[in-house]
């Protein structure tokens, strides 16, 4: 059994598809251990407790500087043994020392197809506000592995977006959220889940190889 801890900041609509997910059987053989936010008023938390799910605040603010946060946020994720750390929102940069403890066990949803409208700076309505700019035709969203850069590490998943006619920010970021990022987290998690995801060279390979005889 997959054991999770999920981290946000906010509302908690990503966390809440693979909540549901897990009830509907859509991902199967696993568990979420615990919701962790930065945010005391993340509605996530409420989501979390809704469902019987330990919920916790570990906010930046209440440490005098940001090595004693990191090191204490490793020490309270750590507590519940994850097999897997979900970032569904989660606007804080992870520390290296929890990259390094957990290499190839962090995932994150992005709402764009990386590497466009990605990196520093590119988070929220941020990025669907320069989806809208440039004028692109299609965007969508990316779930992939933490690494030490800024949404640079091994893809996972991805599935496309129109962009419409007379679309604001806000419209496109819920088309997104709702055609591809409540989609793709679930299915990525199911896959980790079941043992169908491997990093190989800096790429993830999904599904099992088959061994044949000769």
């Amino acid at each position: 059994m997959l054991k999770i801890v999920v981290c946000v900041s906010g509302g908690g609509t990503n966390l809440q598809a693979v909540i549901d997910a897990i009830s509907n059987g859509s991902i199967t053989n696993a568990r979420i251990e615990a919701v962790i936010s930065n945010n005391p008023g993340a509605y996530a938390l409420q989501r979390a407790k809704d469902h019987g799910i330990a919920g916790i605040c570990i906010s930046p603010k209440q440490f005098e500087n940001r090595e004693c946060f990191n090191e204490a946020l490793l020490k309270q994720v750590s507590s519940y043994q994850p097999d897997l750390i979900v970032l569904a929102g989660f606007l804080v940069v992870i520390p290296e020392i929890m990259i390094r403890e957990y290499r190839n066990r962090i995932i994150n949803i992005h709402p764009s197809l990386i590497p466009s409208f990605c990196g520093t700076g590119y988070y929220g309505l941020r990025v669907h506000e320069g989806v809208l700019k440039r004028g692109v035709k299609v965007t969508g969203a990316t779930v992939h592995f933490v690494d030490e850069g800024t949404d640079t590490g091994p893809i996972i998943l991805q599935k496309p977006v129109m962009v419409e006619e007379g679309d604001t920010p806000e419209i496109l970021q819920r088309r997104v959220m709702e055609q591809a990022e409540w989609n793709i987290l679930p299915q990525a998690i199911n896959l980790i889940a079941n043992g169908k995801v491997t990093v190989t060279e800096g790429r993830t390979v999904i599904g099992r190889k088959e061994n044949k005889e000769v």
